[in-house]
Protein backbone atom coordinates (compact mmCIF):
# COMPACT_ATOMS: atom_id res chain seq x y z
CA UNK A 1 0.00 0.00 0.00
CA UNK A 2 2.91 2.38 0.63
CA UNK A 3 3.80 2.26 -3.07
CA UNK A 4 0.29 3.51 -3.98
CA UNK A 5 0.56 6.38 -1.51
CA UNK A 6 3.96 7.32 -2.95
CA UNK A 7 2.46 7.25 -6.46
CA UNK A 8 -0.22 9.81 -5.54
CA UNK A 9 2.15 11.95 -3.51
CA UNK A 10 4.64 11.92 -6.38
CA UNK A 11 2.08 13.05 -8.95
CA UNK A 12 0.71 15.77 -6.65
CA UNK A 13 4.10 17.04 -5.47
CA UNK A 14 5.66 17.18 -8.92
CA UNK A 15 2.69 19.14 -10.26
CA UNK A 16 2.74 21.51 -7.28
CA UNK A 17 6.48 22.03 -7.72
CA UNK A 18 5.92 22.87 -11.39
CA UNK A 19 3.27 25.56 -10.87
CA UNK A 20 1.49 27.41 -8.09
CA UNK A 21 -1.66 27.10 -10.22
CA UNK A 22 -1.39 23.30 -10.10
CA UNK A 23 -0.69 23.43 -6.35
CA UNK A 24 -3.86 25.46 -5.83
CA UNK A 25 -5.84 22.92 -7.88
CA UNK A 26 -4.95 20.00 -5.59
CA UNK A 27 -7.92 18.52 -3.76
CA UNK A 28 -7.66 18.72 0.03
CA UNK A 29 -8.95 15.14 0.22
CA UNK A 30 -7.70 13.40 -2.95
CA UNK A 31 -8.94 10.01 -4.04
CA UNK A 32 -6.19 7.45 -4.36
CA UNK A 33 -7.71 4.80 -6.55
CA UNK A 34 -5.48 3.35 -9.24
CA UNK A 35 -7.43 2.53 -12.36
CA UNK A 36 -5.22 1.22 -15.15
CA UNK A 37 -1.82 0.99 -13.45
CA UNK A 38 -3.04 -2.04 -11.50
CA UNK A 39 -3.12 -3.91 -14.82
CA UNK A 40 0.51 -3.47 -15.75
CA UNK A 41 4.12 -3.38 -14.71
CA UNK A 42 5.00 -1.31 -11.64
CA UNK A 43 7.72 0.60 -13.51
CA UNK A 44 5.02 2.33 -15.56
CA UNK A 45 2.60 3.04 -12.68
CA UNK A 46 3.42 6.68 -11.93
CA UNK A 47 3.61 7.66 -15.59
CA UNK A 48 0.43 5.78 -16.47
CA UNK A 49 -1.61 7.24 -13.60
CA UNK A 50 -0.21 10.72 -14.34
CA UNK A 51 -1.43 10.43 -17.93
CA UNK A 52 -4.76 9.00 -16.77
CA UNK A 53 -5.24 11.90 -14.33
CA UNK A 54 -4.67 14.24 -17.29
CA UNK A 55 -7.31 12.28 -19.21
CA UNK A 56 -9.74 12.67 -16.33
CA UNK A 57 -9.14 16.41 -16.24
CA UNK A 58 -10.13 16.55 -19.90
CA UNK A 59 -13.04 14.08 -19.89
CA UNK A 60 -14.07 12.95 -16.43
CA UNK A 61 -13.79 13.22 -12.68
CA UNK A 62 -10.17 13.70 -11.57
CA UNK A 63 -8.93 12.10 -8.39
CA UNK A 64 -6.21 14.52 -7.27
CA UNK A 65 -7.15 17.87 -8.72
CA UNK A 66 -10.11 20.23 -8.71
CA UNK A 67 -9.22 23.20 -10.94
CA UNK A 68 -11.15 26.44 -10.65
CA UNK A 69 -12.33 26.45 -14.27
CA UNK A 70 -12.35 24.48 -17.53
CA UNK A 71 -9.39 26.36 -19.01
CA UNK A 72 -7.22 25.49 -16.02
CA UNK A 73 -8.43 21.88 -16.18
CA UNK A 74 -7.47 21.65 -19.85
CA UNK A 75 -4.01 23.13 -19.27
CA UNK A 76 -3.36 20.94 -16.23
CA UNK A 77 -4.53 17.90 -18.18
CA UNK A 78 -2.10 18.74 -20.98
CA UNK A 79 0.70 19.22 -18.45
CA UNK A 80 -0.03 15.81 -16.90
CA UNK A 81 -0.09 14.14 -20.33
CA UNK A 82 3.34 15.57 -21.10
CA UNK A 83 4.76 14.88 -17.65
CA UNK A 84 3.48 11.31 -17.70
CA UNK A 85 5.13 10.73 -21.08
CA UNK A 86 8.39 12.12 -19.66
CA UNK A 87 8.12 9.66 -16.77
CA UNK A 88 7.53 6.78 -19.18
CA UNK A 89 10.47 7.94 -21.32
CA UNK A 90 12.65 7.83 -18.20
CA UNK A 91 12.15 4.04 -18.13
CA UNK A 92 14.09 3.92 -21.40
CA UNK A 93 11.21 2.19 -23.20
CA UNK A 94 10.49 4.38 -26.21
CA UNK A 95 7.95 1.87 -27.53
CA UNK A 96 5.96 2.53 -24.34
CA UNK A 97 6.09 6.28 -25.01
CA UNK A 98 4.79 5.67 -28.53
CA UNK A 99 2.02 3.37 -27.25
CA UNK A 100 0.84 5.96 -24.75
CA UNK A 101 1.01 8.82 -27.25
CA UNK A 102 -1.10 6.73 -29.62
CA UNK A 103 -3.53 6.00 -26.76
CA UNK A 104 -3.95 9.71 -25.99
CA UNK A 105 -4.62 10.40 -29.67
CA UNK A 106 -7.01 7.46 -30.11
CA UNK A 107 -9.00 8.37 -27.01
CA UNK A 108 -9.26 12.01 -28.06
CA UNK A 109 -10.63 10.85 -31.42
CA UNK A 110 -13.16 8.55 -29.72
CA UNK A 111 -14.29 11.40 -27.47
CA UNK A 112 -14.54 13.84 -30.38
CA UNK A 113 -16.72 11.39 -32.30
CA UNK A 114 -18.79 10.47 -29.23
CA UNK A 115 -17.79 6.85 -29.68
CA UNK A 116 -17.38 4.27 -26.89
CA UNK A 117 -14.29 2.18 -26.34
CA UNK A 118 -11.86 4.39 -24.49
CA UNK A 119 -11.67 1.97 -21.54
CA UNK A 120 -10.84 -0.89 -23.88
CA UNK A 121 -8.18 1.30 -25.50
CA UNK A 122 -6.57 1.87 -22.09
CA UNK A 123 -6.60 -1.86 -21.35
CA UNK A 124 -5.12 -2.62 -24.77
CA UNK A 125 -2.35 -0.09 -24.21
CA UNK A 126 -1.44 -1.55 -20.82
CA UNK A 127 -1.28 -4.98 -22.43
CA UNK A 128 0.97 -3.53 -25.12
CA UNK A 129 3.23 -2.35 -22.29
CA UNK A 130 3.58 -5.92 -21.08
CA UNK A 131 0.68 -6.15 -18.65
CA UNK A 132 -1.12 -9.48 -18.46
CA UNK A 133 -4.05 -8.83 -16.12
CA UNK A 134 -6.69 -11.37 -15.25
CA UNK A 135 -10.31 -10.82 -16.32
CA UNK A 136 -11.49 -9.81 -12.83
CA UNK A 137 -8.84 -7.07 -12.53
CA UNK A 138 -9.67 -5.78 -16.01
CA UNK A 139 -13.38 -5.70 -15.12
CA UNK A 140 -12.61 -3.77 -11.91
CA UNK A 141 -10.51 -1.24 -13.82
CA UNK A 142 -13.16 -0.79 -16.52
CA UNK A 143 -15.83 -0.29 -13.86
CA UNK A 144 -13.72 2.33 -12.06
CA UNK A 145 -13.07 4.02 -15.40
CA UNK A 146 -16.78 4.09 -16.27
CA UNK A 147 -17.52 5.68 -12.87
CA UNK A 148 -15.01 8.43 -13.67
CA UNK A 149 -15.90 9.22 -17.28
CA UNK A 150 -19.53 8.16 -17.52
Amino acid sequence: MAVAVDLWETIAQEAADESQLWAEALKPEPEREPVFSRLGEERYAVGLETIYEGYLLHYGLPRLFSPVDEDTALLLGDYLYAHGLVRIAATGDLDAVAALAELISACAALRAEGEPGDGDAWVGCVRRLGGDPDAATVARSLSAHADRVG
